[in-house]
């Protein structure tokens, strides 16, 4: 029990950003509990899916529902992880990254557990209007939109992240570089004089210019673990923004997984239980997840 307790603060320290502050991640991992936090998240997705599963309990006393849907959420979520992992990888590369596929796994853990610590606190959502309509199309569609908000939510954290891992050894070195130096030691006595004036004088332009510049570069570092340690898991690092190129190649990577993921859901639906239907645990290939919302819009507005 005190094990799972520890889980349950580790999934709080991810959702409130104390898990992925930059002086944290400066071995370029995230410190989870790897096998702790999947379980977590293994329970967040059934609970999920027993929301989801309400409908089909209340329009047609389909018991089975539930625990099919409680069982295929989070089998959604891993097997996209499965899928998309390699890709991420060889995109994170193009950008210059140095993270292992261990620390990429572990980011992905911790973005899935804030999609679905999202998605589980808003099951009681879908539970509510499973039990207060009868439109199949509506069920469906909320669905959608709700899965749609916690999946922003889950790939800014996993971009925000990812990019904090790679910035978060510069700016570890730029403090260490930058830190003031030891005063010099004053010349033993019986040097010659000549020893002894260049140590009372600096000579201009060199050594004080340094320590000028090495103060600004100082205060920059200290500006920015300031900013590190108020912001939110979702928030940029002033100052370290991401570069053109880079966010073009991780939009590119968050458009492929938000594909994947909805196609997988497709694939293996049945999640609600149409009342029209009998229950199967998995639905005869044909269409696809795009037609099927398009076919729901139609049937909820004719």
């Amino acid at each position: 029990m005190k094990k799972f307790v520890s889980w349950l603060v580790e999934l709080d320290r991810i959702l409130r950003g104390d898990a992925t502050r930059v002086v944290d991640l400066k071995d370029g991992s995230i410190r989870i509990s790897l096998g702790g936090v999947s379980l977590v998240l293994v329970l967040l997705g059934m609970t999920y899916g027993l929301c989801m599963g309400v409908f089909a309990l209340v329009t047609s006393d389909n018991r089975m529902q539930m625990v099919a849907s409680a069982v295929k959420v989070p089998a959604l979520f891993v097997l996209t992880l499965l899928v998309t992992l390699p890709s991420l990888y060889v995109f994170n590369a193009l950008v210059g990254s140095r993270l292992t596929v261990a620390s990429l796994v572990r980011l992905f853990v911790a973005a899935l557990a804030v999609n679905l610590a999202v998605l589980a606190s808003l099951g009681p959502i879908i539970a509510f209007f499973a039990l207060s309509t009868i439109s199949y199309s509506f069920i469906v569609l909320l669905n959608v939109v709700i899965f749609t908000v916690s999946g922003v939510a889950g790939l800014a954290f996993l971009l925000q992240t990812l990019h904090r891992l790679n910035i978060a050894p510069r700016i570890v070195r730029l403090a260490a570089s930058t830190a003031p130096a030891p005063p010099p030691v004053p010349p033993v006595t019986g040097e010659p004089a000549a020893a002894a004036e260049s140590w009372q004088v600096p000579a201009e332009g060199t050594a004080l210019d340094h320590i000028g510049q090495a103060q600004v570069d100082q205060s920059q570092v200290v500006e920015a673990q300031a900013v590190d340690e108020d912001a939110g898991p979702l928030d940029e690092i002033e100052g370290y923004a991401l570069g053109r190129h880079t966010k073009l190649i991780f939009d590119c990577w968050i458009i492929l997984f938000g594909l994947v993921g909805a196609q997988m859901s497709w694939v293996l639906r049945p999640f609600i239980g149409s009342p029209a239907v009998p229950f199967q645990w998995l639905r005869p290939r044909g269409s696809n997840f795009f037609e099927a919302v398009l076919d729901a819009v139609r049937s909820l507005f004719s």
